[in-house]
């Protein structure tokens, strides 16, 4: 082997050493997803692209979102409202003929931090539920705006007159330029986050999500460091609603429903919080999955679901800890399918021990149900059999002497009150043989 190509290897090898796991499986993410533009024709055409732009697009709002669910500990259902927010900045400016690369991305991401920095000022003096809370009321918010929105379609959403435009040109429209842009922009918010989470300000988002009186004990303040990274990753996002609002050309407000806030945050939990490649994981296997599933049934989301429980209890952390714990115990793959047989086994015989339990405790308190339902019939029944006597015979007196319709009306209250009687008798002592 030539000295030049030995010595290329060496400092390739030497390189790829210095990287952290996390970064090694972002950069084969990356290189497999740069191999697909020039794939796309043997493997399935132009609609392969288009998969691929949207879960890319999806992956750099992941990925702002985990800067906040990984590092911050803030888990926020209105993280779509920025999605939407930085669309149609981009989309108003272009309705206006300002369809510039110079003016729509600025507009889309000034529109995104100011809504994160006005909203933040509030959400992030909450915690826990509350700010999840918080969070889905500006979101929803930001949604009902859009929707009133009627010279820029309201309801219907905004079509765009194009893409946007780059020194004049029409350098987007271009598929495969589109995607290699879409994919040098979730790289670069992929190193951005990243080195936020690797330096002294991810480390106390960290440590105020672990302790923040003792963050606040060493003289950090808790609020300027939230609303930051919440700023942060709302701008990020919108920089991914300008992105999918070239990619369809259109905005809708449905961009910043809380269902959406909520795909962003499965997509994340999927992928695997705690790393930043985990969200891209994440994006891609969501849309794979979406698409493949709504080709079989409209009710996709029922499938999704149970799949979404199974990787919780067999890939704790995710798909990315899934990855870690494969890499860290070496397991070859018939081993990872032992153990991934091993752990359905167990999971399965703990829900049938579990399920005998609450059988167990069902029936004890349907027996102890039973029983006292019959000893308060027992005890009312005497006080019911002289009432309903009392009322029967009330209407025989008062049909005595009247006329016969007035006496066959005495007989059948008679007839209704012992059927029920009989009714009420059987039913409990049916509920007692249970």
């Amino acid at each position: 082997m030539p000295l030049a190509v030995r010595t290329v290897i060496d400092a390739a090898a030497h390189g790829l050493r210095a990287l952290t796991f996390d970064q090694r499986m972002a950069g084969g993410l990356f290189l497999l997803l740069a191999l697909l533009p020039p794939l796309s024709p043997v493997l399935g055409g132009g609609y392969l692209l288009l998969i691929g732009e949207r879960a890319m697009v999806l992956g750099l709002a992941a990925i702002s979102l985990e800067l906040l669910i990984g590092a911050g500990g803030m888990v926020s259902f209105g993280h779509a409202a920025f999605l939407g927010i930085g669309a149609y900045g981009a989309g108003i400016a272009a309705s206006h003929g300002l369809g510039t690369l110079s003016v729509a991305l600025p507009a889309a991401l000034a529109a995104s931090a100011l809504f994160a920095l006005a909203t933040g000022a509030i959400a992030v003096r909450t915690r826990g539920v509350y700010f999840i809370m918080i969070t889905l009321a500006f979101g929803q918010m930001a949604f009902f705006v859009a929707t009133s929105l009627a010279p820029y379609g309201g309801d219907d959403g905004l079509s765009w007159p194009g893409r946007t435009l780059v020194f004049g040109t029409r350098l987007l429209e271009g598929r495969t330029t589109f995607f290699y842009v879409t994919l040098l922009l979730t790289v670069a918010a992929y190193v951005l986050v990243s080195r936020l989470i690797g330096s002294r300000f991810g480390r106390v988002l960290r440590g105020l999500t672990d302790s923040e009186t003792r963050m606040q004990a060493i003289g950090f303040a808790p609020y300027p460091f939230r609303l930051t990274a919440y700023v942060i990753a709302g701008t990020l996002c919108g920089l991914a609603g300008f992105l999918i609002g070239n990619h369809a050309e259109f905005v809708s407000p449905a961009y910043m429903h809380w269902t959406r806030s909520g795909e962003l945050i499965v997509m994340v939990l999927l992928g695997g919080t705690g790393t930043v490649y985990g969200p891209i994981i994440g994006a891609l296997a969501f849309v794979l999955l979406e698409e493949i599933l709504s080709r079989l049934t409209e009710h996709w989301k029922a499938i999704l679901g149970p799949l979404l429980v199974l990787v919780v209890l067999f890939a704790r952390g995710g798909l990315a800890g899934g990855i870690e714990a494969w890499r860290r115990r070496k397991l070859t793959p018939a081993q990872l399918l032992a153990s991934l047989e091993r752990r359905a086994r167990e999971t399965t015989a703990g829900a049938g021990h579990r399920a005998a339990q609450i059988a167990a405790t069902s029936g004890r308190l349907a027996r102890e149900t039973a029983t006292r339902v019959g000893a308060v019939w027992r005890a009312w029944r005497v006080v019911l059999h002289h009432w309903l006597g009392a009322l029967v015979l009330s209407a025989k007196r008062g049909a005595a002497g009247a006329r016969p319709w007035a006496t066959a009306l005495g007989r059948r209250l008679e007839s209704l009150v012992q059927s029920a009687e009989r009714g009420i008798a059987a039913a409990v002592d049916r509920w007692r043989r249970r």
